[in-house]
């Protein structure tokens, strides 16, 4: 018994930093290599979107390639928190001047869903999108990617941050309601 706990020390051990590192350099090599082959979209410079598949169109913040290129070191925390938001809000509005010119009739089932820990509830109602459920695959990949988060969320805030898990949602809504918001959705994004 004793031995084979050694071995699964040795193994967790090995294994633990290796997970850790690729966790945060992947995104180095993941995000030019699914954009260079049209899997990923940008919408803004912290704002990506999977190619639509079965009408539902993932959409993600920045990963940590992003912002280690994109945000300006000099600037706070809370201009950082600005920066990002306005970005998302940008990518957001290109997304949605590409889908209100399509037919009606196919908009009506096209559904954009998307986790984050920057946007919250309430703002995400004021943009047509609702709360749901994050699935069991997504939140085992943000506990993987843990690590990589730590490092995305403490350039966010120009300073070391543990991000909650808890804190982290997912939020889902017809493109169409998106559409109907758009006017919001620019207000705000001049505002910032």
């Amino acid at each position: 018994m004793g031995c084979i706990l050694l071995y699964l020390n040795l193994i967790l051990f090995i294994f633990f930093p290796i997970a850790i590192t690729f966790s945060i350099i992947a995104p180095f090599f993941d995000i030019p290599s699914l954009k260079e082959n049209n899997q990923l979209i940008y919408y803004s410079s912290l704002f990506v979107a999977e190619r639509e598949k079965k009408k539902i169109i993932l959409v993600h913040g920045g990963s940590l390639f992003d912002y280690f290129f994109v945000i300006d070191r000099k600037l706070t925390g809370r201009e950082r928190s600005n920066f990002i938001l306005k970005h998302y809000l940008e990518g957001l509005l290109n997304l949605i001047s590409e889908y209100e010119t399509k037919d009606a009739q196919f908009l009506e089932d096209v559904v954009i869903k998307g986790t984050t820990y920057i946007i919250n509830e309430r703002t995400a109602e004021k943009f047509g999108l609702k709360k749901i459920e994050t699935d069991t695959i997504k939140q085992l990949i943000l506990i993987y990617n843990y690590p990589n988060l730590i490092c995305s969320i403490s350039i966010a805030r120009a300073k070391l941050s543990f991000p909650n898990l808890k804190n982290i949602n997912t939020f889902e809504g017809k493109i169409t309601e998106l559409i109907k918001n758009k006017d919001y959705l620019t207000r705000l994004y001049q505002k910032i």
